[in-house]
């Protein structure tokens, strides 16, 4: 370490003591005092020896940190564990140490250590929470090295930071009967299996290749061709998983806003699904947003929840880009079967037209609406799911009727105001085309509110088409 950079480090107290015992030399020449001379030269000389020995310590200090838990959800804290270790041949002074946190976090850790002896460490620990979604950066840790006047103050920063993951909030899902198509990966579908027993299940040609062990010798009997026995089906359920994360479609700012209650209520729906053993893809407003890569089984939950803690409200104002990802060749099957849940917010008469022609073949289609804005007229969970079976265009259950009291209530200071062209009704007319495209619609107020809207939800749904060609 030089000395112009110790010197630099230099406290206010250091600082100030460089000043009066100039100041003090300086007089002492001028008025030939020699007792002055020396009280200065005393004063002057303290702060630069100070810097002197500081600038010639050679510690060596290693830092390691632990998050625990690394990823967490919004409203829960935290435990950083540092450890900080001398691995020089000297004791260290008097250190300060700072680690860098962003204020959401809670602001910066501090503590003070005294001596730490040669090949001695210490441990640190203490606790934050966040209650936005994000990633954040913690540290790196900052280390201050003081003499024992506090004349002179040098920085010490480690390269080593880690990131601390905060994922929307996951609210439990009661188990139901909605489910998607079931895709397999062997050589038929379900349905192929034979009636006449066990020794006939669903033979086919020999291809080149194929495992001479698998031959069935009846069926090749039967039809003067080598025939072989079909691998064993690995059938896994699939399904899409749809977010809207247009601006104009939601209310409020901040982690009570209608889109934090949207990404909450989509990493419910997600988490639920793939712990069923679903395998899900993740499509918005702008397209597929999750790669295919994500969609190994066991993978799909925690890529879901990394993707959705940093999911920003966008621009877009169609939702041309992200229909086409879900009509798309990633479609749950080849014959439109499967599991189809959107979560949206405000939904224009228009775009609510272009989601209801977004339903294709055999797949189920959940939609659930959120909106978040309190209102006298704000429907009970569950309530509009529980009257989707007999409710079409022009139904008046009271689902509709509740989401309609919410949307007369809209102010200027909602989507309309933002060019989303909401207005009185705008919600029960989207649930009305929706519904009578054969979506299934749940309106919800709050991510709080979807354990009773998607159980109702389940007691509507009937068995889904498996395999059908």
């Amino acid at each position: 370490m030089t000395l112009r950079r110790a010197l630099a480090g230099l406290t206010t107290r250091g600082r100030s003591f460089v000043a009066a015992g100039t100041t003090a030399i300086v007089c002492a020449f001028v008025l030939g005092e020699r007792d002055l001379l020396r009280a200065g030269v005393l004063v002057l000389v303290l702060p630069l020896l100070s810097t002197l020995a500081v600038s010639r310590t050679r510690y060596r200090l290693a830092c390691a940190r632990r998050l625990d838990p690394a990823r967490l959800p919004v409203g829960h804290e935290s435990r950083v564990d540092l450890r900080l270790e001398n691995v020089s041949r000297l004791p260290s002074g008097l250190l300060m140490v700072e680690d860098q946190v962003p204020f959401s976090l809670g602001g910066r850790a501090r503590f003070v250590l005294g001596r730490v002896e040669p090949q001695g460490s210490r441990e640190l620990s203490y606790r934050i929470r966040s209650d936005v979604r994000g990633r954040y950066r913690v540290g790196p840790l900052t280390v201050r090295l003081a003499d024992p006047f506090g004349m002179v103050e040098l920085v010490r920063s480690f390269s080593l930071a880690d990131t601390l993951t905060v994922t929307p909030v996951v609210v439990p899902l009661p188990p139901g009967r909605l489910s998607g198509a079931w895709a397999g990966g062997g050589d038929s579908p379900a349905r192929t299996v034979a009636t006449a027993g066990e020794d006939d299940i669903a033979p086919r040609e020999y291809r080149h290749g194929d495992d001479l062990r698998r031959v069935h010798w009846r069926s090749t009997a039967r039809y003067g061709e080598l025939m072989v026995r079909r691998e064993e089906q690995h059938w896994q359920s699939s399904g899409t998983l749809f977010l809207d994360t247009r601006r104009s479609g939601y209310w409020g700012e901040g982690p009570a806003s209608a889109f934090e209650q949207a990404v909450s209520a989509a990493a419910s729906i997600g988490t639920h699904l793939s712990r069923t053993g679903m395998g899900l893809r993740l499509v918005t407003d702008e397209g597929e947003a999750l790669p295919r890569s994500a969609r190994v089984e066991g993978a799909f939950e925690a890529t879901l929840l990394e993707a959705l803690a940093t999911a920003r409200p966008s621009r877009s104002r169609s939702l041309t880009a992200g229909l086409a990802a879900l009509g798309g060749p990633g479609t749950p099957s080849r014959d439109g079967d499967g599991l189809v849940v959107a979560v949206f917010g405000v939904l224009r008469a228009e775009d609510a037209r272009a989601v209801a022609a977004a339903r294709r073949g055999n797949a189920t289609y959940v939609a659930v609406l959120v909106d978040a804005r309190p209102g006298p007229g704000a429907p009970d969970a569950g309530t509009d799911a529980g009257t989707d079976a007999g409710v079409g265009a022009g139904g008046s259950g009271d689902g509709r009727e509740a989401g309609a009291g919410r949307d007369a209530d809209r102010g200027a200071d909602g989507p309309a105001a933002d060019g989303a062209g909401a207005g009185p009704g705008t919600g029960a007319t989207a649930a009305g085309l929706l519904r009578a495209a054969g979506w299934r619609v749940l309106v919800v107020g709050s991510a709080a509110e979807l354990p009773g809207a998607w159980a109702a939800a389940g007691r509507t749904a009937g068995d889904f088409a498996r395999g059908a060609s």
